[in-house]
């Protein structure tokens, strides 16, 4: 049997996209784009968190590390170069390259943090004050103390991330250690 024209002329017109439907799909995709890219512009603050929290924990694993092993640890932070390294404290004066702790991932195997990586979207580290100098020394029970080798407990003391969009403080208390952050604006 032979289809019919009007068969064919049904079947041919259900092919394509009416314009309502593509007018519909459209209006859409235009609700959705303006929801989504405002976010993208977050990206940075997003990053700049990422930056605080990577040193919140790295303080806190240093402070854990010496309880842990019954040894100082410091957190040596360099604001010059936007980085810090985590060591092992042996005897009265730091040193960033012989005693830093292992890191299997950090380069040359010393853990160091470099904030000038695209992970952290441009935070750099500023206004580090630990005692007066830029080393973070945490006792054998995990106290910070205000030099490498001292006895005495630390005042504490602070340091700021600061990224495209948001400027946070991270505070250290004395005599516990315990490890606050604040966002400045």
């Amino acid at each position: 049997m032979r289809a019919t024209p009007s068969a064919h002329t049904s079947t041919s017109a259900r092919r394509g996209y009416t314009l309502i439907e593509l007018l519909i799909v459209i209006t859409i995709l235009g609700i959705l784009g303006t929801m989504v890219i405002p976010s993208f512009g977050s990206t940075n603050v997003l990053r700049t968190q990422a930056a605080v929290r990577t040193i919140v924990a790295d303080i806190t694993f240093a402070q854990s590390d010496a309880l842990s092993y019954q040894q100082s640890r410091a957190v040596m932070f360099d604001e010059d170069e936007n980085m810090y390294t985590l060591v092992e404290v042996n005897g009265a004066t730091l040193d960033a390259d012989a005693d830093a702790l292992y890191d299997p991932q950090g380069p040359g195997q010393r853990y160091r943090v470099d904030f000038d990586e695209m992970d952290f979207g441009g935070a750099f580290i500023q206004n580090v004050s630990f005692n007066g100098g830029g080393d973070l020394i945490f006792d054998e029970i995990g106290g910070p103390v205000p030099a490498a080798g001292s006895g005495t407990l630390s005042t504490g003391g602070s340091l700021e991330v600061v990224g495209p969009q948001a400027t946070y403080r991270i505070n250290v208390a004395p005599f516990t250690g315990r490890v606050t952050v604040d966002q400045i604006d």
